[in-house]
């Protein structure tokens, strides 16, 4: 382990060690309230690509910037994806209470209390994570301030939720490993119902949506981020609208391959949506610099006219 030798800056400060690595600040007055309002450190995410390397495996960036380093590009590329958070936060919110419903009418139809009992669940969810799990979601249900939860315990405590009700408590994390602790029959009535052939495929999609979903909703960048939960990809000529994907052996490591996959789902569950036509308009925003590209995450070339976002 290193010791942290960093030394505090002051804004004025940061911005002469931003000038004496490479990087151009022609407006130095626009750059000072962007430090000082959004922080150096949020902003180096931003400029990361921007920094020299040396070849190895990972490579190593270097603190000196390549040649036509902007910092103006630099909080470009902040605020593109501080809107890319807030339209893939839209879907996937559509997407999260799209998936309450079926997990609730499914295990619901065998038990109110399905979602307690290790009769109606998968064995490895029940050793590993169910316990956890619902202790988490009793916490919600005691303190939700929500006027249903509040109803439900003046009028049947100690009597738990039933699972129709206990699924709006459930963030799209809790949800996500809900859908995972399924027996796989009722995995795959579920994914049936969204068109998706397979259940894994499903389970794996909800999950890695559910990690992009808490990306956005702590602020954190989502260009050009690597994606920790990566959705399965579906076999050649399985689904045909997401083909595209199966030809790239990388291609599910990137947001693009999350943005695919919640665009097959939306189609599903909001056909009318015009988020496509959205998502495409923005990412015409997308800054221009010779040291970005919209192919760091994972966007391949024309996928505007790919028949999945027409």
């Amino acid at each position: 382990m290193t010791a942290y030798t960093k030394p505090y800056l002051v804004v004025p400060d940061q911005i002469k060690l931003l000038e004496s690595r490479g990087m151009s600040v022609p407006d130095q007055g626009k750059a000072a309230e962007y430090l000082s309002r959004i922080g150096y450190y949020r902003l180096s995410a931003y400029w990361y690509l921007f920094r020299e390397s040396e070849r190895g495996s990972p490579p190593r960036f270097l603190d000196q910037f390549k040649p036509n380093s902007s910092f103006k590009v630099a909080v470009e590329l902040y605020a593109f994806d501080k809107a890319l958070r807030l339209q893939s936060l839209d879907v996937l919110e559509r997407i999260e209470v799209a998936i309450r419903t079926p997990i609730a009418l499914q295990i619901g139809q065998y038990d109110p209390w399905a979602h307690r009992s290790a009769q109606y669940l998968d064995r490895r969810f029940i050793q590993h994570h169910h316990a956890d799990w619902l202790r988490k979601l009793d916490e919600k249900a005691t303190d939700s301030k929500e006027e249903f939860a509040e109803h439900l315990r003046r009028r049947y405590s100690p009597s738990p939720m039933p699972i129709w009700i206990a699924v709006e408590l459930l963030d799209f994390g809790p949800l996500s490993f809900l859908l995972s602790g399924l027996r796989r029959r009722d995995q795959t009535e579920i994914a049936l119902k969204l068109n998706v052939p397979r259940p894994e495929l499903l389970v794996s999609w909800i999950r890695a949506l559910a990690l992009v979903r808490n990306i956005c909703a702590h602020h954190a960048r989502l260009w050009n981020r690597p994606l920790v939960f990566q959705p399965k990809l579906p076999q050649a000529g399985e689904i045909p609208l997401l083909d595209h994907l199966v030809s790239s052996p990388y291609a599910n490591r990137r947001i693009y391959a999350a943005a695919a996959v919640a665009r097959y789902l939306l189609m599903e569950v909001n056909p009318r949506t015009r988020w496509a036509d959205r998502l495409k308009a923005h990412l015409e925003t997308f800054p221009t610099s010779p040291h970005l590209s919209l192919k760091t995450s994972g966007f391949p070339a024309a996928w505007e006219n790919l028949p999945l976002w027409a």
